[in-house]
C-alpha cells in the first residue's frame, strides 16, 4: 500500500481519536426489538427507528417470507433493463394511496430517494432553498444537482422569505426541508412554508423519513398532520423506520414520478430492492392502519419517557416527537455516557461530529411502541444514575 495512502490513515485516524470522534458500533445478537442483546446482555433499546416495532410483527415477516418463495432473493438488476416485478408495483400503489399522492416510486435507500429526487429535478440555472439542518443526503443532492443553493437559518420563515424573494430569476425553484429533523425531533413549519412557496411559485419537497407511519391521523406523515394534502409537490419516505424494512420512496404526482423514472440516476442505474422488502412494506402499511394502537401507544411512551428526562434535569432540545436528545455539547463526554450506559443495559447511541455540529454533541434516544413501561422505568432510573456520576445533572 501507498506509503502517502497510510499516512493519510494513521494521521486521520489519529485526529478523530484525539477529538473524540470515535463510534463505538455494537453488534446485536439477535432483532431489532425494544431490548436488544449485545455481548450475551439483554439492553433496553433506545437508539433504533423501528417506532411501531414492526420489524418482527408476525404478518410482515410471514409477507416476506411468502414474497420470498415465489420471486426468490433479488430483482436481478435495475428495472427499466430487467423489468419491474408486480410486487414492486403493488408496493408502490400502497405507498401512494398511504401518502395521498398519485404515484410513488420505490428507490434503494431513504438517501437515494433525496439525492434521486433533487438531481433528477433540478439541474444549473435552477434554485434550491433547504434548511441549514436537513439530512446529508439532501445536502449532497444539492451538490450533485448543480443548482445555485441557498441556505435558511433552521425553522426560520423570514429568512425563507428573504430567499424566496431572490428565486424569480432562477427558471425554477424548489424548497426542501424535512419534516421531522432527525437528530433534535422537532417538526418543520410546514404552514408557513407552503404558504411562502405559494406565494413566490416554488415547489416543496419534505423528507417524511422520521414522519411517516408516526404524525397524522392515519400516520400518513407531517402532509396529514397539517392537512396539506395536495399542497406539496415531492414527498419522501423511507422503509426503514415506522414501516420496519430498508429503502426508500418518493411519492408524488405521476408526471413528477414518470420524469424521475426517466432521469433519477439511482433508480436508472442501482439495482431494485428485493422482492421481500416490497412485500413486506406493503405488509406494514396494513398494520398501520389495522393496528393504531401501536402509533398511540409510541406517542404515551414518548410523553412518559421525555417528562422523565425533563423531570430529572437533562437538557432535552426542542423536541417534539419520540426522537429526544439529552444534549451534552462535547463528544468525549457523549461517547462516555453512552458506553457507561451500555455498561448498566441500556442501548443509547452518542451522536457526534459530522452527524451534529461538534458543540451539540448529545446522546439521542427513540422509544418504541412496543416498549413496556418497566424497560423505560430502568432506562431512566440508568440515566439518572449515569448522569449524576458524571455531573451531567445534579
Amino acid at each position: 500500500m501507498s506509503e502517502r495512502f497510510v499516512s493519510f490513515l494513521d494521521s486521520s485516524l489519529a485526529d478523530l481519536d484525539r477529538r473524540g470522534l470515535t463510534q463505538t458500533v455494537r453488534v446485536l445478537e439477535g432483532p431489532a426489538d425494544s431490548t436488544v442483546v449485545v455481548k450475551g446482555r439483554r439492553c433496553v433499546q433506545l437508539a433504533s427507528n423501528n417506532y411501531l416495532g414492526l420489524t418482527t410483527h408476525p404478518r410482515v415477516r410471514a409477507a416476506a417470507a411468502a414474497a420470498l418463495e415465489i420471486f426468490g432473493t433479488g430483482a436481478g438488476a435495475v428495472r427499466p433493463i430487467a423489468g419491474t416485478m408486480t410486487i414492486h408495483e403493488e408496493c408502490e400503489a400502497k405507498l401512494a394511496e398511504f401518502k395521498g399522492t398519485e404515484a410513488a416510486l420505490l428507490m434503494q435507500s431513504g438517501y437515494t430517494a433525496n439525492v434521486g429526487a433533487v438531481t433528477g429535478l433540478l439541474e444549473p440555472g435552477d434554485l434550491i432553498i433547504s434548511d441549514e439542518l436537513n439530512h446529508a443526503s439532501i445536502i449532497d443532492g444539492i451538490r450533485l444537482s448543480g443548482a445555485d443553493k441557498r441556505i435558511y437559518p433552521h425553522k426560520d420563515l423570514d429568512a425563507l422569505e428573504r430567499c424566496l424573494q431572490q428565486s424569480k430569476k432562477y427558471k425554477k425553484c424548489l424548497v426542501v426541508t424535512d419534516g421531522v429533523f432527525s437528530m433534535d425531533g422537532d417538526i418543520a413549519p410546514l404552514p408557513g412554508i407552503v404558504a411562502l412557496k405559494e406565494r413566490y411559485g416554488a415547489a416543496l419537497m419534505v423528507d417524511d423519513a422520521h414522519a411517516s407511519g408516526i404524525l397524522g391521523a392515519r400516520g400518513g406523515g407531517t402532509v396529514e398532520h397539517f392537512k396539506l394534502h395536495g399542497k406539496v409537490e415531492i414527498q419522501i419516505g423511507t422503509l426503514s423506520k415506522a414501516l420496519g424494512a430498508v429503502g426508500g420512496f418518493i411519492a408524488a404526482s405521476a408526471r413528477t414520478i414518470e420524469l424521475l423514472r426517466r432521469k433519477s440516476r439511482p433508480f436508472l442505474f442501482s439495482s431494485a430492492l428485493p422482492p421481500s422488502v416490497a412485500a413486506s412494506v406493503s405488509a406494514a402499511v396494513d398494520v398501520i392502519g389495522a393496528e393504531p394502537w401501536r402509533r398511540h401507544q409510541l406517542w404515551e411512551n414518548t410523553r412518559f419517557f421525555k417528562e422523565g428526562l425533563g423531570a430529572l434535569g437533562f437538557d432535552t432540545g426542542a423536541s417534539e416527537t419520540p426522537i429526544t436528545p439529552v444534549i451534552l455539547g462535547d463528544s468525549k463526554l457523549a461517547g462516555h455516557m453512552s458506553e457507561c450506559l451500555a455498561a448498566e443495559g441500556v442501548f443509547a447511541s452518542a451522536i457526534i461530529y459530522p452527524m451534529v455540529a461538534e458543540a451539540k454533541a448529545r446522546i439521542r434516544t427513540i422509544v418504541m411502541a412496543t416498549h413496556s413501561r418497566e424497560e423505560l422505568t430502568f432506562a431512566l432510573d440508568r440515566f439518572e444514575k449515569i448522569g449524576r456520576v458524571l455531573g451531567v445533572i445534579t
